[in-house]
């Protein structure tokens, strides 16, 4: 991780927004809500918006960017009402970025679970039942599954497993 800044996103990133969000589609489409056609059809100010999207409503969206400027991964959190509590989305790690040696899962998520400690006791998630990769990195990081599962939502016949890690005392 040595040498990568992480920090919000900001309007003005949005062409970096842009590449790295159609680049987490190609890769993992169904870790998203969203079809890569659709998103490839967005017009730069859609993007711009995304670049700040989260900030505007009440969390924020961190880039992992290496040293050559190139942006490896994200991860995004806000607070959808007060009753659920801090809620993790839009994660993604470029595949060469990947695994525990690269530390920008960790980092990435590290910082998300400081801006989510600091609006709730938990942070919430959820993941499609057949990423196994990042339920295996998630339950590393001491989330557990909560029982509760939602329709997928661009395919209700699959499911997505909700996880929470409580977070006030244990960061």
């Amino acid at each position: 991780m040595r040498g990568t800044t992480i920090r919000p996103t900001t309007e003005d990133d949005w062409e970096s927004v842009r590449a790295l969000r159609l680049e987490m589609l190609r890769d993992t489409p169904k870790a998203y809500g969203e079809r890569l056609a659709d998103a490839e059809r967005m017009q730069e100010r859609d993007w711009r918006r995304r670049g700040r999207r989260e900030h505007d409503v009440g969390g924020t969206t961190l880039a992992a960017i290496g040293a050559d400027g190139r942006w490896l991964g994200t991860m995004g959190v806000f607070v959808p009402g007060p009753r659920v509590g801090p809620l993790l989305v839009g994660v993604y790690v470029a595949p060469s970025h990947r695994g525990r040696a690269a530390g920008v899962a960790d980092g990435l998520l590290d910082e998300i679970e400081a801006w989510a400690a600091a609006h709730g006791s938990a942070l919430r998630l959820h993941v499609h039942q057949a990423n196994t990769r990042a339920q295996a990195f998630y339950a590393r990081r001491g989330y557990e599954p909560t029982g509760a599962t939602e329709a997928y939502v661009l395919d209700p016949s699959e499911l997505e497993v909700e996880m929470i890690r409580q977070l006030r005392g244990s960061l």
